[in-house]
């Protein structure tokens, strides 16, 4: 037996999957009982259940009347979870209290009695409290036997940390390997195979995704250990890596008479946690200190201007230009990096246009691809582009290091595109700058002071819109047109309906992933639908808004100027542990148009217990000012106790429009408290006050009429938004409430007091109580009942009548359930009403700081519902591995727009600045579903259908799109979209439709030939909410066809050919319509004569017969190479336009001279790379050694 038992101290589940069955075996075997303190019988931390608390004879037939014996679980026992042993006569009861309790009557149990009548009998699973626990064991008439336990608190715990330097270089290769633990409780590692879901702030992760249904990056734990390996990025940054499971994946099989095999928990089942266990740490992506690399083209002409048929398009035959005569041109275009001590510099230079001007003639901020860009997948490489040097300028900037102070950002001074992060801290809500910019901005630390600058001088007109998404994808028409590219910060917040003002989340949507945008038009076409609202009958009502910020083309208002600074000084860098507090100032000058802002704000962790932040702002916008103040504490005072202060001030006359959405006029202050004062019962109890003042939003907009343009202000939007309704009231909140669990049930009362006073009208003038008692009580292992009754004790609440609640949760499935309830109302705004609902709740992380919990009713009022009543549905279900479907439904069966405490609430497109809170919510039903394929690398497959109608018109959303290659040679893409406005109040727009195709041909084996066909269908692709002044039926359709080709037999020769074609039909009204049919043809052959000389000829041809336009033009050029990176050339240039409706002809020819370089060393071999010394020749090996080594080479 003491073999058995060393057995059990190395391999301790040996021991606890054999412990139930030995405890129904009787007699126990002495030796377990025994005092042997041999190295063979030193017990396992695992045996413990089946050590006594203090040493004890074998167990005998002598046991006198009356005494008892525990066996386990020792006295040094910290579990909170246990199996008690006891010994007693068999013919006498046994009574056991843990804490004064009686044991619980349907706990697991077994009972043995051996042949002297001694019984020995065990209880499964004994749940404990945190702390001191006493057990007290009687028999008959004895005196009772007391163990006392310490019980610790054993929760679950994820770890992940990086393996190595946590410094790694910004250069798309460096990787960094991770390695985390899942402990179950007390140390033990969580058996057997575990999924973790994995996100990082920056970077790629390597390897294949263990699970590519579902979002973020999957990898398998074996018994509680898992690796993982990222890549770096480009961007020198900090970077945050978490590391998610679910809850589910710690609940393990308990022990009980049925199932004596399993392992306890380590864990109560009251402790695992709701939300996703989740681990985070923190590395750095460092400037990657490269040799020098130098590339770019200069270019030296002499020749006419007008000529210049390789140059720009739009300077060909360009009438300004065509008198110009001979003229001499030096043009350049240099990318270049380099390493200067700890110093990295990158830089760009283009002197003939933007950096980020595109092919197409278009220059926005950040330039980069969108999904309508995407070129078509001819090569199949799987090569990505990455654009280093975005400005907005011809000139970009940038020297970085990585900082000498440990734990600093990067130290850095630039002039080119930036992002404000520096200045959107976590502590900065008032203070916040979200926007994206470019000009000068520079980064410097010095000790624990970080010091920020930046300064643009290309400032345009400012726009903050807030939108009511309608339950579908699109399109959200923003305010204005001709938005600057690049320019916009689009969010998803969430707040409390009836308490504006209040966001309880805030997502940021990226440009592409998320969403693509028009800037011409100014719509929004979301990736996925948008709700209206997310009701929860048993908790909150929430609404979704979307909310842009943007830069416009306005008026040319003279010189325009952006500039800012904030000094920052780090009480702690450590991650986790960050402490600040800084000032910051920001002045914006639009010409016409005058801004400041400034404050000040801190953020102090108290230890790992909570944080206080704190933040002042002022802001002047043309001479009407206004401050705001913020004070925040949380704190966990105990293990079980957890509280929560702030105080939130905002002036009616401050201005913010590029941080979360506020309300301004509003006060608010108030504690929280929360006690865990024993294993089943919590207290909470909390005290808000909030008042209202200042002018609320007025309405602005009504249905569109075309014979009274007066009540329609869509066309004409003014920056700030207008308000002329006064509010003034005041709203105090007290609340108490205890929770008690009553075995599997669970009981929950709170008492609330509503006081309202206000002074302007009396809406909002009452003083009410109420009475909420809620329980939910399981009925199987995946049905719970739920009830909750809100009662009013006299007077209503306006906005929070008396209520009841019943309903069913029933757990489809892990992290999804399904919920049936019904509500009754009494009162109030609401007035008489009944809800049904049916909804499922779900959770699901989709990356780093971002949990998108989602609650869709299905909700239908038996005498109709007056402000609020929505209905939703949302599952995603994985048919097979790679095919998921998304379906969706909301009903909202009556407009919301009931007024609340901070003014009224109304239909209205979009609300401008900080007026979000005026949004109502219309009366519609939406529904949607989509489904993605991607099981075949070679063939992807994704469409959606979404639908909406109600009182403010109909939208439909229709989007499909593939891509594969059927075989090596052909690569396929199609896509196809349709929507129409999704604003509330523009449903007299007709739809836009795209439709895409192309297919391209390119044999990898034999590169001689390639084809590529492109077809575009466009209908209504410039429709704006203007068009609505110009008459119904105003529309238009595209059609765009597109073939190209190139053709290399062998190296000398290269043909390349190109036809393109567009026809267009514009409808005006109905009794007028307009076609017409443009085409474009160029070729280009190139032969070469030798290694030296070439020889090339291009011409293109451009016409429009219907309107009597054409052009033509073309160039022959002879080159020769002095070297390979020097090339001079000579060569004719010739064209002529023609222009039958302006009566206009213009045509002109001429040689031209250039000389071409080719850069890629300068100034003393900057940019030449160091070659890499030969290996040394390996030494003579064994033959066995080098039959390894020649099969590894």
């Amino acid at each position: 037996m003491k073999i058995l038992l060393a057995t059990a101290i190395t391999l301790s589940p040996l021991l606890l999957k054999t412990a139930p069955s030995l405890a129904q075996n009787a007699p126990l075997a002495p030796s377990l009982l025994s005092e042997d303190r041999s190295a063979d019988a030193l017990p396992a931390p695992d045996a413990e259940l089946f050590l006594s608390p203090q040493p004890l004879e074998p167990p005998a037939a002598d046991l006198a009347p009356g005494q008892v014996r525990i066996l386990a679980p020792a006295a040094s026992s910290t579990r909170r979870r246990v199996n008690l042993v006891v010994q007693s006569r068999a013919d006498e009861a046994v009574e056991i209290r843990v804490n004064g309790q009686p044991l619980a009557a349907d706990l697991a149990t077994t009972r043995e009695v051996d042949e002297n009548g001694i019984a020995t009998q065990v209880w499964y699973n004994l749940q404990l409290a945190p702390g001191e626990n006493a057990i007290a064991v009687s028999a008959g008439n004895g005196a009772p036997v007391s163990l006392n336990l310490n019980v610790a608190t054993s929760e679950p715990r994820i770890e992940i940390a990086p393996v190595g330097n946590p410094q790694l270089p910004a250069d798309g290769r460096s990787t960094l390997d991770f390695a985390g633990t899942i402990q179950a409780g007390e140390g033990e590692m969580l058996a057997g195979e575990t999924v973790v879901t994995l996100t990082a702030s920056a970077g790629e992760w390597q390897g294949a995704d263990y699970d590519e249904d579902r979002p973020g990056f999957q990898v398998l734990a074996q018994d509680g250990q898992f690796r993982a390996r990222l890549r770096s990025d480009l961007t020198a940054q900090k970077v945050t890596v978490r590391a998610a499971i679910d809850p589910e994946a710690i609940a393990q099989p308990e022990p009980s008479p049925d199932n004596p095999e399993a392992i306890p928990l380590a864990i109560a089942a009251a402790e695992i946690p709701d939300t996703p266990l989740e681990a985070r740490t923190q590395i750095q992506f460092v400037p990657h200190l490269r040799p020098s690399l130098l590339a770019g083209v200069l270019r030296f002409r002499v020749g006419e201007p007008a000529l210049d048929y390789w140059g720009s398009f739009r300077d060909f035959l360009n009438p300004d230009l065509l008198d110009e005569g001979m003229q001499v041109d030096f043009s350049s275009a240099v990318f270049a990096t380099a390493s200067f001590g700890e110093w990295r510099f990158t830089g760009a230079y283009n002197s003939e246009r933007s950096l980020n001007e595109t092919c197409d003639g278009i220059t926005r901020l950040f330039r980069g691809p969108q999904f309508c860009e995407q070129q078509y997948p001819t090569y199949g490489d799987n090569s990505t582009t990455e654009y280093l040097t975005p400005s907005l300028d011809s000139v970009y900037a940038r020297f970085e290091r990585a900082s000498p102070v440990p734990n600093a950002e990067t130290d850095y001074i630039m002039w080119g595109d930036y992002t404000t992060s520096e200045f959107a801290r976590a502590s900065q809500l008032f203070t916040g700058i979200n926007r994206q910019l470019s000009g000068f901005k520079g980064n410097y630390s010095i000790g624990a002071l970080q010091l920020t600058a930046l300064y643009s001088d290309k400032i345009e007109g400012f726009q903050r819109d807030t939108i009511t998404p309608d339950g579908t994808s699109g399109y959200y028409f923003l305010s204005r047109r001709l938005v600057q590219g690049g320019s916009e910060r689009v969010f998803v917040e969430v707040e409390r309906l009836n308490e504006p003002g209040v966001v309880v989340e805030r997502r940021s949507l990226q440009r592409g992933s998320d969403y693509e945008i028009d800037y011409d038009r100014g719509t929004l076409l979301l990736r996925q639908p948008l709700r209206q609202v997310e009701f929860d009958l048993f908790g909150e009502s929430l609404a979704q808004r979307l909310v842009a910020t943007y830069q416009f083309e306005g008026a040319d208002s003279g010189d325009t100027a952006l500039y800012g600074a904030r000094a920052q000084y780090n009480l702690e860098r450590g991650f986790g542990r960050e402490s600040w507090a800084a000032v910051t100032y920001l002045n914006e000058d639009q010409g016409a148009r005058q801004f400041q802002l400034y404050g000040g704000d801190a953020l102090v962790p108290l230890g790992d217990r909570g944080q206080i932040q704190a933040e002042f702002a002022r802001s002047e916008l043309d001479g009407t000012s206004g401050e705001a103040y913020r004070l925040e504490a949380t704190a966990n005072l105990t293990a079980a106790i957890a509280a929560q202060a702030y105080y939130r001030s905002v002036a009616e006359g401050f201005v913010n429009e590029s941080t979360e959405s506020f309300k301004p006029g509003q006060e608010r202050y108030g504690a929280a408290i929360g006690a865990e004062v024993g294993p089943t019962t919590r207290l909470s109890a909390s005290y808000s006050h909030e008042a209202n003042f200042g002018l609320a939003p007025s309405q602005r907009f009504t249905a569109f009429d075309p014979f009274n343009l007066d009540t329609f202000s869509l066309f004409d939007p003014d920056p700030i938004a207008l308000t002329d309704t006064r509010v003034d009231n005041e709203l105090t909140t007290i609340r108490a409430g205890v929770q008690q669990e009553l075995g599997d049930a669970t009981l929950r009362l709170d008492y609330v007091n509503r006081s309202r006073q206000d002074r302007v009208g009396e809406t909002f003038d009452s003083d009410a109580s109420q009475v909420v008692s809620s329980i939910a009580i399981p009925v199987t292992n995946d049905l719970q009942f739920r009830a909750q009754n809100e009662l009013n004790l006299g007077s209503s609440d306006p906005l929070y009548p008396s209520r009841t609640t019943l309903g069913l949760d029933w757990e489809l499935q892990p992290g999804t359930t399904l919920r049936l309830a019904h509500q009754f109302f009494d009162g109030g705004l609401l007035g008489d009403n009944t809800i049904t609902s049916m909804e499922t709740v779900s959770s699901a992380e989709f990356g780093e700081d971002t949990t998108l919990t989602m609650r869709r009713s299905v909700v239908g009022g038996a005498n109709g519902l007056n402000s609020q009543g929505t209905l939703g549905l949302t599952h995603r279900l994985t048919l097979a591995p790679g095919l998921n479907v998304d379906f969706g439904y909301e009903r909202v069966t009556s407009e919301i727009s009931s007024a609340t405490a901070a003014g009224d609430r109304f239909l209205q497109p979009f609300a401008r600045g900080q007026t979000g809170s005026s949004l109502a919510i219309a009366e519609n039903e939406a529904y949607n579903i989509s489904f993605n394929y991607a099981i075949n690398p070679n063939f992807r497959l994704a469409g959606r259908f979404e639908q909406r109608h109600g009182s403010t018109g109909r939208n439909t959303v229709m989007s499909f799109s593939a891509a594969g290659r059927p075989t090596p040679e052909i690569a396929t893409v199609v896509n196809y979209e349709r929507a129409s406005a999704a604003n509330l109040l523009l449903e007299d727009l007709d739809d836009t439709e795209n439709l895409k195709f192309g297919i391209a041909y390119r044999n990898p084996l034999h590169d001689h030939f390639n084809l590529l066909f492109s077809y575009e269908y466009r209908r209504n692709p410039s429709t704006i909410p203007e068009t609505l002044l110009v008459g119904s039926g105003t529309g238009s359709r595209d059609h765009v066809l597109a073939l190209e080709a190139i053709l290399s037999p062998n190296w000398r020769w290269e043909f390349y050919a190109k036809y393109a074609l567009r026809y267009t039909s514009t409808e005006l009204a109905n009794n007028f319509t307009a076609n017409s049919l443009i085409d474009l043809g160029q070729f280009r052959i190139t032969y070469r004569m030798g290694f030296q000389w070439d020889v090339a000829l291009e011409g293109r041809a451009i016409r429009q017969l219907a309107v009597g336009y054409q052009e033509l033009g073309g160039a022959i050029e002879l080159g020769y190479y002095v070297t390979p990176d020097l090339r001079l050339g000579l060569g004719y240039s010739a064209g002529a336009v023609s222009d039958r409706d302006f009566g206009s002809f213009r045509s002109d020819g001429g040689l031209y001279f250039n000389v071409t370089y080719k850069l890629n060393e300068f100034f003393g071999g900057f940019g030449s790379q160091t070659a890499i010394p030969p290996l040394p020749e390996p030494e003579p090996e064994p033959p066995a050694v080098e039959e390894v080594s020649n099969a590894e080479f």
